[in-house]
């Protein structure tokens, strides 16, 4: 037996706890989430790998709705996204808990954590959507955990910013199964999707996951809604940065998505589980985007990194600059108010206002409501 097919109107069981609609019932009993792949079995009282969404009378609930790790002002390029409303500030947050288990997390404290006083911040979704909208935020981004293991309050964001024009973020490893995907994702304008390596080896041992589900997340992203994607690859020395990896990668985005999805080389740093592991070397940033772009995409960026050259963006039809970047700040603004070369009036792939924002390198945590001691 499943829930009722709305995820907008959600029966109250207690604070902060909201029946869901993704599951089904196994014959011996126990309940099967069907929002990730991991599909946990869980009999009354026992939690998901991802900690929130947990089986209570007789239902899978989500036990973090409206609540947050915390609030914070972001530019967008932070998420990243570099050709999404560049240069303007995003009110971003995110939850508890996480339904992968990456041993090179950095955000643990937050994604891995299973204290609900983690979730010490408190917004209804009209409210959140008020206060982006009093910060002068053109979007709100759902990160630092997974928006799959909380769909139901980030839908339920989403709607609420819309009716503000206010754009929604999703920032996620794309391990979904097929209708909760559709579900959030009718409902996100852009998303920046984690493909963490390209073997089924790393996602095995070190997230716990599986690769096949995320490729699947991105074709359908590109190839079945509207919504602008960038993808962020992760780069660990010694795990999957070897030259045919990065090669098979970049051939797979390019053959199977386009030369146009934006490709983000990140830098590793020493964390959580694999604090033996040295940082990324920034000359091997500038391997991955120099093989990425040989196999044919054309915007590939790294990250984590001062590196001017691989955080700006270029024209694929004249060369020129079209928007340079320091760090998180915007420098040189070459698009016309249709995002078109000024130079040779090529279009630039993405989502662009007439002129850029100037929100640079700042980062505003924001408080909203704390709950009250009991």
């Amino acid at each position: 037996m499943r829930q009722p097919p709305s995820v907008t109107k959600h029966a109250l069981l207690a604070p902060d706890t909201i029946a869901t609609r993704y599951w089904h019932r196994l014959d011996d009993g126990r309940l099967q989430c069907d929002v990730c792949p991991r599909a946990c079995k869980l009999k009354e009282g026992q939690r998901g790998l991802c900690f929130v969404r947990a089986c209570q009378d007789e239902q899978i609930v989500l036990t973090s709705y409206g609540r947050s790790s915390g609030f914070c002002i972001d530019p967008i390029e932070k998420k990243p996204l570099n050709h999404f409303l560049p240069g303007t500030p995003v009110l971003s947050f995110g939850t508890a808990g996480c339904n992968l288990a990456c041993k090179f997390c950095q955000n643990w404290d937050i994604s891995k954590s299973r204290e609900i006083d983690t979730l010490a911040d408190q917004a209804a979704p009209r409210e959140l959507a008020a206060a982006a909208l009093r910060s002068g935020c053109r979007s709100v981004a759902f990160t630092y955990n997974d928006p799959a293991i909380f769909l139901e309050y980030a839908i339920d964001v989403a709607q609420a910013c819309h009716e503000h024009d206010i754009k929604a973020v999703a920032v996620s490893a794309g391990y979904m199964c097929a209708e909760p995907r559709a579900e959030l994702y009718r409902h996100m304008d852009a998303a920046n999707i984690d493909l963490k390596g390209f073997t089924e080896r790393f996602y095995r041992k070190l997230t716990g996951s599986a690769l096949a589900p995320v490729l699947d997340t991105l074709k359908y992203l590109k190839h079945e809604t509207r919504v602008w994607i960038e993808i962020t690859t992760l780069l660990i020395p010694g795990h999957n940065d070897e030259t045919g990896e990065l090669d098979a990668l970049s051939r797979w985005v390019c053959d199977e998505l386009g030369p146009d999805v934006p490709l983000h080389f990140t830098a590793f740093h020493p964390d959580f589980k694999l604090r033996d592991v040295p940082s990324t070397p920034a000359e091997t940033l500038t391997r991955a985007r120099h093989i990425a772009m040989a196999n044919g995409l054309r915007y590939v960026y790294t990250g984590n990194v001062h590196d001017l050259g691989g955080g700006s963006t270029y024209c694929h039809g004249c060369g020129q600059s079209l928007i340079g970047r320091d760090w998180y700040a915007l420098s040189t603004w070459n698009l016309d108010a249709h995002g078109g070369c000024r130079f040779c009036a090529t279009r630039l792939p993405g989502v662009f206002e007439p002129a850029p924002g100037d929100w640079g390198r700042k980062r505003v945590p924001v408080a909203l409501h704390r709950r009250r001691a009991v």
